[in-house]
């Protein structure tokens, strides 16, 4: 099935990487021979002031073009990252398949500097993608639009992107959204516990009520290379078994001795904000003595039981509510943030147009 009868998805960055349907196809895209030859005299006659307007971000230098290798050539440098005239073209075409107009040739020759410097700080910070994640996010993407990772990368061939460019393009995107969330999570564990009580001395409140917990993590591992629905099906069901014959956290470490590929982890005064995410409402809904329902997860099948709950307003609560509020208000701003960010790298950097 092509995806030109299906429609293709646009890739954006968010809190999360996120997959937004934009409806487009390979016949709502084609646009007149005229209105390419104007936007490419567009193109050619903003790219001077391109420049200047960099100039005020980053240290700018222009040198007459060289190395050309079969058509393609180095357009610009950031720092030591080559951007060529292939990879522009290529943001350009993929543009176009999002709806974006306007300059494209400018637009994106400034997506693919703010790419270089987005992936050259990952690397710093240890944030970049892996190929798994990126492979995974592809696949997943062509599930969404009803295809097989070879039908969208024939098709985005076709259409002037290319499955590496659109794959480099999903790399930047989780590279970078765990780059913002490192630093800013790095920034915000600086607030020390005498700080955030006297910002809220300050704003008037008083020190918050936080529920804190101890639990312990029941894992029954299935082995990646074992992982199958039926071995999932079968360790649920060991794991609900075994959850009827739980009597506490006292002797939970001497029941599984006689269990198979069992594991538990010790969870030890984590407050509400701090829980997993994706057991943090199950754990909140579940009494000191038992245990939540069973989940599935990259381990294999887990449970949570709870061994004590207490409610505490200290200095650390006061902390950690602090932290929590901020990485709220940092999911409601993380454009402004990475705008900001993206202000400091073109400081720093060096840029060379060719």
């Amino acid at each position: 099935m092509k995806i030109a009868t299906i429609g293709l998805n646009c890739l954006f960055s968010g809190a999360l990487l996120a997959l937004t349907a934009c409806n487009s196809s390979s016949s709502a895209i084609k646009e007149s021979t005229k209105t390419e030859e104007t936007a490419q005299l567009a193109a050619e006659a903003s790219t001077e002031a391109a420049k200047e307007e960099n100039k005020e971000l980053a240290k700018v230098i222009t040198k007459k073009g060289g190395v050309q290798n079969r058509g393609a050539y180095i357009k610009v440098l950031v720092n030591k990252t080559p951007i060529t005239n292939y990879d522009i073209q290529r943001r350009a075409s993929f543009l176009k398949l999002r709806r974006i107009s306007g300059n494209r040739a400018k637009i994106a020759e400034n997506e693919m500097i703010e790419q270089a410097l987005k992936l050259e700080e990952a690397k710093k910070r240890r944030r970049t993608a892996t190929k798994a994640q990126v492979d995974a996010a592809f696949l997943n993407f062509a599930k969404q639009n009803r295809a097989t990772p070879a039908i969208l990368s024939r098709e985005l061939g076709k259409l002037g992107v290319g499955a590496p460019h659109f794959k480099e393009f999903i790399k930047t995107q989780i590279s970078w959204q765990r780059t913002m969330q490192g630093k800013f999570q790095a920034e915000t564990t600086r607030v020390s516990e005498q700080q955030a009580i006297k910002q809220l001395r300050d704003s008037g409140n008083q020190k918050p009520k936080v529920n804190e917990y101890t639990f312990k993590q029941v894992i029954f591992v299935v082995p990646k290379n074992k992982r199958s629905k039926a071995a999932l099906a079968k360790r649920k069901r060991e794991a609900n078994a075994f959850r009827q014959t739980y009597s506490g956290c006292e002797t939970l470490l001497q029941s599984i001795k006689a269990l198979k590929d069992v594991s538990i982890i010790d969870r030890r005064h984590l407050m509400e904000p701090e829980l997993p995410g994706n057991w943090k409402e199950a754990i909140s809904k579940t009494s000191a003595g038992s245990t939540t329902g069973v989940q599935e997860t990259e381990r294999g099948v887990e449970f949570m039981a709870v061994c004590s709950t207490r409610t505490v307003d200290d200095d650390r609560a006061a902390q950690v509510t602090k932290q929590s509020t901020d990485f709220t208000k940092f999911g409601k701003e993380s454009s402004e943030f990475s705008k900001k960010y993206l202000n400091e790298l073109r400081e720093r950097a060096t840029i060379v147009y060719q």
